[in-house]
């Protein structure tokens, strides 16, 4: 009986190998092709954020900053915070600075004069993210489609491959059957 140790270990074993190649893949290969892979990654990601610094203005990239920010969990609390203080400072009534009193007037301007700020200032980010997105989503497609080419051409030339497998069987086959015959005569 096999314990679960040795079933564990020969899954190992299958799941080391590449499919259709006869290559072990021990611990050592796998952790190189991890640090490529993570290497290669790396190199893509600052070539991208070079291209997106070189490309875009600073009105831009400011923008986007802000964009980031105002979609943040830290300026969720900050805000949070500055609006729990400015409550409780025009509130409480030992407090010795009362400059907005309720209905918070002073406030409702501050939240409509950020809101008019803001809100351009992320779609103009947003639009510009969908516009790299499609310039990214359009160079995935090339690639996907040259692959796609690439494929196709494979197929064909495997295709003929065949045929042609077939065509020395079938001349091996008729060679042998005349082969026969001419032994049997003698």
């Amino acid at each position: 009986m096999v314990s679960k140790n040795e079933s564990g270990k020969r899954n190992t074993e299958k799941a080391s190998r590449i499919r259709g190649f006869e290559l072990e893949l021990n611990k050592e290969k796998l952790t190189r092709i991890d640090r490529l892979v993570k290497n290669y990654e790396q190199k893509v990601s600052s070539r991208l954020d070079e291209e997106y610094e070189t490309s875009t203005k600073l009105s831009d990239r400011i923008a986007d900053k802000v964009a980031a920010f105002g979609g943040s969990w830290t300026f969720i609390i900050i805000f949070g915070l500055f609006l729990f203080l400015w409550i409780l400072i025009n509130t409480l009534p030992f407090a010795f600075l009362h400059f907005d009193s309720k209905p918070f007037i002073l406030l409702n301007l501050l939240l409509s004069f950020i809101a008019a700020f803001q809100a351009p200032i992320i779609m103009m980010s947003q639009n510009r993210q969908a516009a790299r997105d499609k310039h990214e989503a359009i160079i995935d497609f090339a690639i996907n489609y040259k692959a796609e080419q690439e494929t196709d051409d494979m197929h064909t030339h495997l295709h003929q491959m065949e045929a042609e497998i077939k065509e020395i069987k079938q001349m091996l086959i008729t060679m042998q059957q005349s082969g026969g015959e001419k032994t049997e005569e003698n």
